[in-house]
């Protein structure tokens, strides 16, 4: 193995990495009223400015994707210095010459980093999830037999005051009942049959408050 080619890449990168971290702190650190050029963002409605935050939140993830990245870059140099370059952290086994080729500061092999990522997506998801039934788990229940309040009807219960979508954003829609998924539904009701009243229930309640007054 040629660990000066390879140390070469990697000093590369750190450099490349340190100036990028330098521009995206100058530019992270300008007050966001320089960006648009205004003296104030106060009287700006927060729409207005969705683009230039946008790009601040990405500044921010570019920077801190650039901090991981050189902090491996060092480990991986730190590894050549003490002769354990090229040799997984996890199982001993020596790395492809492909895999650090395209990736001169990784320290695991490709079966164990496949093995890593498995394990990583597996624990993204809740515990409580495998044992939590309705209304908590994570779908919706259109298409079966069942009536219970589910995800979706959580969401349209939120959605009644407000998203951030109005009727110009759907093709088709007049009002905002028609922003989501069936917003015109009756609330507390499971059929249409369950809407009809009685006239002559109401009739009779109406004459009895009359005849109390």
């Amino acid at each position: 193995m040629n660990l000066e080619y390879y140390k070469k890449q990697l000093e590369s990168l750190k450099s490349r990495l340190e100036k990028q971290m330098e521009s995206l702190s100058k530019r992270g650190s300008e007050p966001l009223k320089n960006s648009i050029g205004e003296l104030s963002g106060y009287d700006n409605h927060p729409a207005d400015l969705g683009a230039e935050t946008f790009e601040r939140a990405k500044d921010l993830g570019l920077k801190d994707n650039s901090k991981v990245l050189l902090m491996k870059v060092n480990h991986a140099l730190d590894r050549i210095s003490e002769g354990t370059y090229g040799i997984c952290e996890n199982c001993g086994k020596p790395i492809s010459e492909e895999r650090l080729k395209a990736l001169p500061y990784t320290t695991l092999c490709i079966d164990c980093k496949k093995s890593a990522e498995n394990q990583e997506e597996n624990s993204r998801r809740p515990l409580e999830e495998e044992v939590l039934g309705f209304p908590f788990g994570r779908s919706f229940r259109d298409g079966t037999d069942e009536v219970g309040y589910d995800g979706e009807d959580a969401w349209q219960d939120v959605a009644r005051y407000g998203t951030s979508s109005g009727p110009q954003d759907i093709p088709g829609a007049v009002d905002y009942t028609e922003t989501y998924e069936d917003g015109n539904e009756e609330l507390g009701i499971v059929e249409e049959i369950d809407a009809i009243l009685d006239n002559e229930v109401d009739t009779a309640e109406d004459d009895k408050n009359e005849l109390e007054k």
